[in-house]
């Protein structure tokens, strides 16, 4: 597997798509840096890792706005920076990134943050996906 983020994104939107409670996929850091923004923002509920060593998964719990699982919170993810293609944006013009729709994630020298916590800090980088 090339892009584990795109991975990730894939996996979290697949599994709202058909109800599921709960998804999991391999750990990395930068995955579980993203998962607890997720669970900072409101997109997922709680966010666990599980197991040892090679075996390191991380879990979310996944929310939905009606009690049948049918209308997800998260209503669209799209990846932005691949790894073909990287899109770098500096904190001049992180007011082009902010006409999209929905939040978007960006991965700074200060971390992983929302576009909004980079327009604070002044801080540009790499911009992950968009997530509304």
């Amino acid at each position: 597997m090339v892009d584990s983020i795109a991975d990730m994104l894939t996996r979290i939107r697949n599994a709202q798509m058909v109800g599921h409670q709960t998804v999991e996929f391999p750990f990395s850091k930068i995955k579980m840096e993203i998962a607890n923004l997720l669970n900072r923002e409101n997109y997922v509920g709680t966010v666990t890792k599980k197991g040892k060593g090679a075996d390191k998964k991380i879990e979310l719990t996944l929310k939905y706005r009606d009690e049948k699982n049918t209308k997800p919170v998260i209503r669209g993810l799209k990846r932005i920076s691949k790894p073909g293609q990287r899109i770098y944006v500096s904190s001049k013009r992180l007011y082009l990134i902010s006409r999209e729709r929905g939040t978007a994630v960006l991965s700074t020298s200060k971390g992983i943050m929302t576009i909004n916590e980079a327009k604070k800090k002044h801080v540009g980088g790499e911009v992950l996906f968009i997530i509304w």
